[in-house]
């Protein structure tokens, strides 16, 4: 029996069963302390088992892609600010001067890390620069972020020093770390890795999901549905919407201009698109007084599930259609096959 055409591929179910399960049986307390620990042990096997199956000249030459991470920095820092400050008259009215505080909040913080780099590996992207690109996004938001804030949102404060060391600690543990001890180990475990595209597979869509359940956990459990009226909800829902349509569509229209390889715009568009949670709490509880932080994560909170879901079906159709290329490639005769593939 076919599969209907209406119906969304098995991984953006998964997602809406997991937002679903987080809203009913959130974790919280040990299972969330357990949780959290699982999420971060799955988001290190996914950068340990990237790092072994990368070759060296692929991650040499990502790092080296400066035109792609001065690009995804402007869409985060100055693109996704100039958005929120150009749609204020417009969309402003939807939910009021102090939930729009928190827009605004969302529109200065960095990229995520771990599901930008698990979209791109399951789009087919370059990943080497997808590593570089959030990493550089989340170290030097750390620093940015304030001061954008400073800018645009009247702050209590902006000491971020202490935070700011803990946070570059956390991704060179988290990160960093297991992505070079996979790279380390590539000539002893790289072929086995490779032979095994279904593992990574289910590490990168499981990474994400958990990521999902512990971030709306916390969220349903901090009162994610009783902060703000329905009324207010539907409009930060559309407010979302409308930032992550625009940041979508400008960072894939700029890439295409620019004449980046389809590799290169979905890393761009991935990780141009996205804002992380993980920075965005932390850094509230430092920059804004305490009883205003519940409204200002607020936003960041919907707009968090909106960009995995719709990031999600997104990533698995770019995925579809370079399964489709590699089959009609596989089809023709050796001799009319491209000679130039590049090792991944």
């Amino acid at each position: 029996m076919s599969r209907p055409r209406f119906l969304p591929d098995n991984f953006t179910l998964m997602l809406v069963c997991t937002v679903i399960l987080a809203s009913l049986v959130p974790a919280y307390g040990q299972g969330a302390t357990l949780f959290k620990g699982i999420t971060t042990l799955a988001v290190a096997a996914l950068f340990f088992l990237h790092g072994a199956r990368l070759s060296r000249e692929s991650i040499v030459a990502g790092a080296l892609h400066w035109r792609l991470h001065l690009m995804v920095l402007a869409s985060t820092f100055v693109l996704f600010p100039l958005l929120g400050l150009a749609l204020r008259p417009l969309l402003g009215p939807l939910v009021g001067p102090a939930l729009y505080v928190g827009v605004l909040y969302l529109c200065v913080l960095p990229s995520t890390v771990q599901s930008s780099i698990a979209m791109v590996s399951i789009a087919r992207g370059n990943i080497p620069a997808a590593v570089c690109s959030a990493s550089a996004s989340t170290l030097l938001g750390i620093f940015i972020t304030p001061m954008l804030v400073g800018l645009l949102v009247a702050t209590q404060g902006s000491a971020v020093a202490a935070g700011g060391l803990e946070a570059i600690g956390r991704i060179l543990l988290q990160l960093f770390v297991p992505f070079v001890s996979g790279h380390l180990l590539r000539p002893w475990i790289g072929g086995w890795v490779k032979q095994r595209a279904k593992l990574l597979k289910v590490v990168d869509q499981g990474s994400i999901l958990l990521v999902v359940y512990t971030a709306f956990s916390a969220a349903v459990i901090e009162g994610l549905w009783h902060h703000v009226s329905w009324t207010e909800l539907g409009g930060l829902l559309v407010i979302c919407a409308v930032l992550l349509a625009l940041a979508l569509g400008l960072t894939a229209w700029s890439a295409r201009r620019l004449g980046f390889s389809e590799e290169d715009r979905i890393t761009m568009m991935f990780c141009g698109s996205k804002k992380s949670l993980a920075s965005g709490v932390p850094m509230a509880n430092v920059l804004f007084a305490a009883s205003a932080v519940g409204a200002i994560l607020l936003p960041i909170m919907l707009f968090h599930q909106m960009q995995l879901m719709v990031c999600s079906v997104l990533a698995q159709r770019y995925a579809r259609r370079a399964m489709a290329r590699e089959a009609a490639q596989a089809a023709l005769p050796a001799a009319a096959q491209p000679q130039d593939a590049v090792s991944r």
